[in-house]
């Protein structure tokens, strides 16, 4: 929670302007679950989807096979941290850390396309 605001001064990615027809969306998880954060995503012009505590529980029990879909994130970092030039960073340059990041997702899509047999 405390460092939401660095993190939303920080992004690289140059993000169109918010309108009404084209909202721009943040999803945050339950332990961004408090009203100064709300307040502070609204702010920057974000449209906050953020769980509430204790959210998750209640659809468990309601729904039957109910799974999170945080696993999404949580599996790429895992593809990610597969590849140890990425997980210890050893490049100095910014540059050549970024081509392996990209060459890194280039080759986890191409696993999973199934293309290579």
């Amino acid at each position: 929670m405390k460092l939401t605001e660095p993190t939303l001064e920080r992004f690289i990615v140059e993000r169109p302007e918010p309108t009404d027809e084209k909202p721009q969306n943040i999803c945050l998880d339950k332990g961004y679950d408090y009203p100064e954060v709300r307040e502070l995503v609204e702010q920057w012009g974000y449209t906050a989807h953020i769980r509430s505590r204790g959210e998750e529980m209640k659809e468990k029990k309601r729904i039957p096979g109910y799974r999170a879909r945080r696993w999404v994130v949580e599996r790429t970092h895992s593809w990610l941290n597969r590849f140890r030039r990425l997980l210890i960073r050893w490049e100095k340059k910014v540059e050549n850390y970024l081509a392996m990041l990209h060459f890194a997702c280039a080759w986890i899509t191409f696993r999973a396309a199934g293309l290579s047999g």
